[in-house]
Parts: structure tokens; sequence; C-alpha cells
């Protein structure tokens, strides 16, 4: 755990943790804990038994925001993306008057993105530092947003261009993980939503317009990942057509080879007949001629077939 004393963009660390209790004269307190650490920040902060409980959970929590007396305790998922599976971590966030406390289970690449921006930006408030955390989440949606898009583009180039067995797994594994994404979309949307239009004395009024923009674009990753999961569908019926084009085709091949055999079949089937009278069946070279005979046969119907577009 530690705990800082942020001024105007500016961190000085703070050794004492029972400093952070009251609010300084200038700036806020932010503690950056591990879920370990509520044990010892619960009783000076007095959070909420119930937002401890929810932290203190081995499940998956849902995003949310519930409002209590002192604090408003805020759920969040961070998403990474290595192009083989998504992640989701939960950022639980506990915001104070003058102070705000990140809880994670994993370490969170925005927190790290964070702290040049709050030096840059010169943040002095904790619902200021909320703000710039969570456009970083949503901007990483976005990203991710930007990478999945790639991925499902070169998918269907690869399925036109050369159709396998693996990208039916490979269809089925990204539409779940989209469809999963969707189901974490929209809570999280409703909390950047809550922070942007209702009345929140912890949250400044000009700030409320700066979620507003947030939101906007949360709702715009939300229809995208909505695209996505259209794209997807269109993308398996395209798998299955580009098969049942290749089954096709390959029973195009086979059909013609077949019928281009026929009459040398036919042709040996007469040789093979017990008959004394056969055209060429005492002469020296009459087996040659045969076979000559019989190629001549498949060739001509090969470039019938070419000639026809057949094959």
């Amino acid at each position: 755990m530690k705990a800082r004393l942020v001024q105007d963009g500016v961190f000085t660390l703070v050794e004492d943790i029972t400093q952070t209790i009251d609010p300084p004269q200038h700036g806020f307190y932010w503690i950056d804990a591990d879920v370990e650490d509520l044990e010892l920040l619960q009783p000076l902060f007095h959070l909420h038994e119930l937002a401890v409980e929810d932290v203190l959970m081995e499940e998956e929590q849902r995003p949310k925001i519930e409002l209590y007396d002192t604090h408003y305790f805020i759920v969040m998922n961070s998403i990474r993306f290595d192009d083989e599976e998504i992640f989701l971590r939960a950022l639980n966030i506990f915001l104070g008057k003058h102070y705000i406390i990140t809880v994670t289970r994993q370490k969170i690449n925005e927190i790290r993105a964070l702290k040049p921006i709050l030096w840059e930006e010169e943040v002095t408030q904790p619902d200021q530092f909320l703000y710039h955390l969570m456009d970083l989440i949503v901007d990483n949606y976005t990203n991710v947003g930007d990478r999945i898009d790639a991925k499902i583009e070169k998918l269907e180039e690869d399925i036109l261009m050369h159709t396998k067995k693996s990208h039916l797994n490979e269809i089925i594994s990204l539409r779940s993980e989209i469809l999963w994404l969707k189901k974490v979309l929209n809570p999280q949307k409703e909390v950047i939503g809550t922070l942007h239009k209702k009345e929140l004395r912890l949250i400044s009024e000009p700030l409320k317009k700066y979620f507003g923009d947030i939101y906007e674009n949360a709702v715009k990753i939300s229809e995208t990942f909505d695209t996505f999961r259209d794209l997807m569908a269109n993308l398996r019926e395209a798998y299955q057509s580009s098969i049942a084009s290749r089954a096709n085709e390959i029973m195009r091949v086979f059909t013609a080879l077949t019928t281009i055999f026929m009459p040398l079949t036919f042709i040996t089937g007469i040789y093979g007949m017990n008959f004394d009278y056969i055209p060429g069946l005492h002469w020296d070279y009459g087996g040659v001629a045969a076979v000559v005979f019989m190629v001549l046969v498949a060739i001509s119907m090969f470039v019938l077939f070419r000639k026809k577009d057949w094959l």
C-alpha cells in the first residue's frame, strides 16, 4: 500500500497512513492499496462494510456505483487484449471528499499511465483523479476495439483466401468474447452515466460535463461491439459458404476425373473379354497402341472440360 499527497499533480509519499484521515490544506490523498489493506483502511475511513465485502469476494464483480454518506464505492473493469484472449481486471474505487482509494488484485496499466497525466493537468481534487482514470479505462476499450476490428478483417481475408477448419474455432471464440464484453460494457456505461447525469455532492458541477464526454465515448464503444457481433455472424456465414463451395469444387473435380476414366475403363473392359478377334490383339504393338489411344482420349476429354470451364 502506498499513500500519496497529491497537490497540483505533484506526488508526496505519506509514511504515516493515519495522517490521511484529516483533509490536507491543499490537494488530496491517493491511497493505492491491495485487498489485504482494507482491514486497516476500513476503520480509518469508515468504509461501508457492504462495499468492503464486495471487494473481498473472489467472484467477478459487475461494474456499479454505490452511494454512501461519506464516500462513493465504484467498480470498473480494466481491459487487456493479448491477440489471443481478452482479460478484464476489476478496479475498486472509494471516493471521499479529500481522498481516493484504489484497490486491485492485479496491476492495472491505467493506474501507471495516470501519473504523468495528473502532473500535466495539475490535478488537485479526487473527482478530477476519478475523471482521468475513467477516461483512460474507456480509451483502452477503444484501443481494444480497434484491434478486434483488425483481427476480424484479417480473419475474413484468410477465410476468403484459404478456408481452414481452425477458422471456425477462432470465430466461435472471438464471438463469445465479444458477447461477454458487451455484457460488461452496459453496466460500465451506466456507472459513467450516473456520474454525468445525477446530482452528486462529491462530483463538482463543471466536471460533470467532462464525464458526459466519457459517457458518449462509452456509448460509441458499446455500439461498436454491437457491430462486431453482427460482423461475426456474417463471418460465420462466409465460412460456411466457403466450406460448401470448396466441397462442391472437390466433387466437381472428382466427377470430372470419373468421367475421364469411364471410356478408359470401357476400353480395358473390352480387351479383357474372351474374344478371338479383337483389333490389334495379335499385333506386337497392340498394347502400346491401346495405351496411347487411352491417353489421347483422356487428354481430349480434359481439354474439352477446361474449354467448357468445367475444371
